[in-house]
């Protein structure tokens, strides 16, 4: 069997599958609303440039910005679960068909930093101290991000859980140590400061065991990537969304164990504590926190309202995709469930989150002083009408769809 031509045949699957959605995704208004959003932020950021606070952190906000998309990485390696089965004898051979993979997990995020560095590079051309040349900045990004994604690849091998976990942490401390290191410091002293640190790292990668091929591992995160683009895609087309990733949240356990034990609150139930454990909740939470950054940083103009109603709108879009969790679940067909209990359930948790995430959004808005209160009291009535309206257009498109 030849390795290298099975991966291509099934990212080419794979792609096969997701293409033929994008079309519904565009038809949605994503594409009209991306380009309001590049429109209005190129407007926002050349009056920015133009009238600095003079007491700009640049330098911190290009680590904070250009940091974590130097260190992220991953991988689709399409690998399934009769993999470890029948190519199991070929473990020694699989170099050919990892090595695309390790490849396109680093060139396909490459652009993504490149376009950051661009946006940020006048704010950095305005900043005091060590200025260095786009093209050598571009470079040794380029390169640490190299160095994290290599990093990232040895730790799927390794054998051990809490081992994995150490070296994952190493590994953005390290990163994000050299990105600071290069944005501060001149470029002679970085440049040897990082070569003697990263022969360091790549020395106490060797240490941990490791396996040849973490077939389990590999097969994991691939059923988890998989499953998060039809999530992104379930929020504007219905889509199947199978194979989730099931995250321990120990700490949020008792959630929903108050609800009332009847045969009304089960779909509710079951929806809460699927919610909690699944990776929708670490999404609504960073575009919460983001949301409530640039919220309360621009409370004093009408970008701030504008803001507001776009992570608004963004978290909805978002909460959407709980009406595709337990769809196709048999329960019903066995347990004496009210009828439309599902869509109530459904309809009732997604609107109850996002009242309740429209507020906490507003309250920079609220706490930071200087802002104009009818433009704080009436960025929250928006808002609320927002998600309101939101709930509305949910009831009538599902509705619809039943229908049909």
């Amino acid at each position: 069997m030849e390795l290298r031509a099975l991966h291509r045949r099934r990212r080419a699957l794979f792609w096969s599958k997701v293409l033929p959605y994008l079309p519904y995704v565009l038809q949605s208004g994503v594409a009209v609303l991306l380009l309001i959003i590049s429109i209005v932020f190129a407007a926002w950021y050349t009056s920015f440039l133009r009238d600095l606070p003079p007491d700009l952190p640049i330098r911190w906000i290009m680590l904070f910005l250009l940091g974590p998309l130097t260190v992220h990485a991953g991988f689709r390696t399409y690998l399934q679960p009769a993999d470890i089965l029948f190519l199991l004898p070929q473990e020694s051979k699989m170099n050919s068909y990892l090595t695309p993979a390790f490849r396109s997990g680093l060139i396909y995020k490459v652009p993504g930093l490149v376009i950051a560095l661009l946006l940020i590079w006048p704010l950095y051309q305005r900043s005091e101290g060590v200025l260095h040349p786009l093209w050598l900045m571009l470079l040794v990004l380029v390169l640490l991000k190299a160095l994290s994604t290599y990093g990232a690849w040895q730790e799927l091998r390794i054998a051990s859980s809490r081992a994995r976990t150490g070296y994952r942490l190493l590994r953005w401390c390290f990163i994000l140590l050299l990105v600071a290191i290069w944005v501060w410091q001149p470029a002679w002293k970085s440049a040897l400061f990082m070569l003697l640190l990263s022969l360091n790292y790549v020395l106490l990668l060797r240490f941990p065991l490791k396996h040849t091929v973490p077939w389990d591992h590999l097969i994991a995160l691939e059923r988890s990537g998989a499953a998060r683009t039809m999530l992104v895609l379930g929020w504007f087309v219905e889509v199947p969304a199978d194979g989730q990733k099931v995250i321990r949240r120990r700490y949020l356990s008792a959630v929903g164990n108050r609800l009332p034990w009847n045969s009304a609150e089960a779909y509710r139930y079951l929806l809460i504590k699927t919610f909690t454990r699944s990776e929708l909740l670490g999404i609504v939470v960073r575009l919460t926190l983001l949301g409530m950054v640039l919220t309360g940083w621009n409370d004093q103009s009408w970008l701030g309202a504008a803001l507001y109603l776009l992570f608004v709108f963004l978290i909805g879009t978002q909460l959407a995709s709980l009406r595709q969790t337990h769809q196709d679940s048999p329960a019903a067909s066995y347990y004496p469930l009210p009828a439309g209990a599902r869509k109530a359930a459904v309809l009732r948790l997604a609107t109850s989150l996002l009242l309740g995430i429209a507020v906490l959004l507003w309250l920079p808005m609220l706490a930071l002083p200087g802002g104009d209160p009818a433009l704080t009291w009436g960025s929250l009535a928006g808002g609320l009408l927002l998600a309101w309206g939101m709930r509305s257009t949910w009831a009538r498109k599902w509705r619809e769809e039943d229908e049909e």
